[in-house]
C-alpha cells in the first residue's frame, strides 16, 4: 500500500504512474467558468462517452437508410441489438449470458422481478429490505405486498442499523432473515447502498435466505460498473441494474435484469408476458400461445429500446478495453486516498465549536464500499455543499446532512481528490 501524501505533487505523481489515465480523455467534462469541473457524481450520473453520439447517430443513420428493414439489414441489426451488450454486462455481473438481458427501466424491472419471485401465501408473505432503501425500492415492495392483499406496515420487514451507527450489520441481517424464517417470501436489498455506499456480502445474504427457503434479489443500481460481483456463483436469484450511473449510459438509460441459470428452463415461473419475450425463433409466426425464450431474455416485453442502447454499448467498449479487473483496482486506490484526504482536512479543521468538520459514513474497508465516500458534514453542510459547488466541484446532497462523494475510477484522478480536499477544506473554514 502507497504512504499517502495530502500534496499536489503526491497527487500528480500516482496519475503520471496510472496506466488508465488516458480513459479521462475519451469523456465529455461540463465547464465551468471556463475550466473543467471536479467530477465526483457518477454514482449519481456518469458522465458522457466521447463516442456515445457517434454509436447512436450510427443507429439514426441506419434509421433513415432502412425504415424498417434496419431490424435485419442494420449495421447491428436491431431484431438482436439486445445480445451485442450481453456478454459484457454478464462480464460486469460475474454472471452467465443466459442469465442477463437489456431492458425496460429500473423500477419498471424490479416490479417484473417480483411478479416472478415474490410469490406470497398466507403464512410465507413477508419481504426484507433495508430501511435506507432508494425510495423506488420501497414503494415498489411495499405496492408489491399491498397488490397482494397484504398490509405493508406488517409485512415489508425492514432492516435498520443499531442504534448510533449508520451501517447495516451482516450477522443483524442474517438475523432477521432467521428471525422470519418460514414467513419469509423473499429478500430484496439494495448491493451498494445509495445513501451510506455499503457494499452488502450478497453472498452470505443469499446462502441464509436459501436456507429458510426464501428467494433472494437485490438492486445493483450502485453495484453494476463499481465493485465487483459473482451473482452466478452466489446462488443470487434475481437482480436488476441501471445503467446511467456508473454505466454512463445518459439520463434514464436503459436497464436490465439478472435471472440465475438454475430458472433459464423453468416455464413455471409465472410472469408478465411481451411478445419480444417469445422464442425468437417463433416470435414471427405470432404464435398465440407464449412460449419463453430461454433464460432471462424471455422476461422482455417489448422492442429493444435501440437508441439508449447503443448509448450503453459506447460505454461498456470503453469498460471492455480498459479491464474490470484494472478498474477496481485503481476504485480502491482512488477511493483509499480519498479517505485519507478526508481524514486529513478533518485533523487540521478548527471549529470553534470544538466539533469535528466532518464524519465518514461509509466502511473503510475496501471489500465493504465501492469509490462512494458519504460524510456527514457535521456544521452548515447544505452550505459547504453550495461553497463547492460555486466553486467548480461537483458533489452531491443527500438529506438531512450528507454529501456523497465518488471517484470513478475510468475518468477520474487522484489529482481530483486532492483537489476536492482542497476546496472542502476551504469551504469549511
Amino acid at each position: 500500500m502507497f504512504e499517502f501524501k495530502n500534496t499536489a505533487e503526491f497527487a500528480a505523481s500516482m496519475d503520471k504512474n496510472d496506466p488508465l489515465i488516458s480513459f479521462a480523455d475519451e469523456f465529455y467534462f461540463p465547464i465551468m467558468d471556463g475550466k473543467k469541473v471536479i467530477y465526483l457524481t457518477g454514482n449519481s450520473l456518469g458522465l458522457q462517452p466521447k463516442s456515445t453520439q457517434d454509436y447512436v447517430l450510427s443507429e439514426l443513420e441506419d434509421w433513415a437508410t432502412f425504415g424498417v428493414e434496419g431490424h435485419f439489414h442494420g449495421r447491428n441489426p436491431w431484431y438482436s441489438y439486445q445480445e451485442i451488450l450481453t456478454d459484457q454486462l454478464a462480464t460486469l455481473l460475474g454472471a452467465l449470458p443466459v442469465e442477463v438481458v437489456a431492458m425496460n427501466s429500473l423500477t419498471t424491472n424490479l416490479h417484473l422481478l417480483m411478479v416472478s419471485f415474490y410469490r406470497p401465501t398466507a403464512s410465507r408473505n413477508k419481504i426484507i429490505c433495508e430501511y435506507d432503501a432508494f425510495p423506488s425500492d420501497l414503494y415498489a415492495v411495499q405496492s408489491q405486498a399491498a397488490y397482494h392483499g397484504f398490509d405493508p406496515d406488517k409485512t415489508v420487514v425492514m432492516l435498520k442499523a443499531r442504534e448510533g451507527e449508520y451501517l447495516l450489520r451482516t450477522e443483524d441481517i442474517i438475523s432477521a432473515i432467521e428471525k422470519e424464517g418460514a414467513s419469509l417470501a423473499t429478500v430484496m436489498l439494495g448491493a451498494v447502498n445509495y445513501y451510506t455506499g455499503q457494499f452488502l456480502d450478497l453472498k452470505r445474504i443469499a446462502d441464509a435466505a436459501h436456507k429458510v427457503g426464501a428467494t433472494v434479489g437485490f438492486n445493483l443500481a450502485h453495484a453494476t460498473g463499481n465493485v465487483m460481483l459473482k451473482l452466478h456463483d452466489w446462488d443470487v436469484d434475481y437482480a436488476c441494474f441501471c445503467s446511467y450511473k456508473y454505466l454512463n449510459a445518459g439520463p434514464g438509460g436503459v436497464s436490465g435484469i439478472f435471472i440465475h441459470e438454475k430458472f433459464a428452463d423453468d416455464k413455471t415461473i409465472p410472469r408478465f408476458a411481451g411478445w419480444w419475450g417469445n422464442d425468437p425463433e417463433t416470435r414471427f409466426t405470432i404464435p398465440r400461445t407464449f412460449v419463453p425464450a430461454r433464460g432471462a431474455r424471455s422476461w422482455q416485453l417489448s422492442n429493444a429500446p435501440v437508441l439508449p442502447m447503443a448509448a450503453l454499448k459506447a460505454s461498456l467498449d470503453i469498460f471492455e478495453d480498459a479491464g474490470f479487473d484494472e478498474l477496481r483496482k485503481k476504485s480502491v486506490q482512488l477511493t483509499s486516498y480519498l479517505q485519507f484526504v478526508l481524514e486529513e482536512v478533518n485533523k487540521n479543521y478548527k471549529s470553534a465549536s470544538g466539533k469535528d468538520a466532518l464524519k465518514i459514513i461509509t466502511p473503510s474497508s475496501p471489500e465493504e464500499r465501492g469509490c462512494q465516500i458519504s460524510i456527514i458534514i457535521n456544521e452548515n453542510g447544505k452550505e459547504v455543499h453550495r461553497k463547492l459547488t460555486d466553486n467548480g466541484v461537483i458533489v452531491d446532497w443527500r438529506e438531512p446532512d450528507v454529501i456523497r462523494a465518488a471517484p470513478v475510477p475510468l475518468y477520474n484522478s487522484f489529482s481530483d481528490v486532492f483537489e476536492f480536499g482542497k476546496q472542502l477544506a476551504d469551504a469549511l473554514q
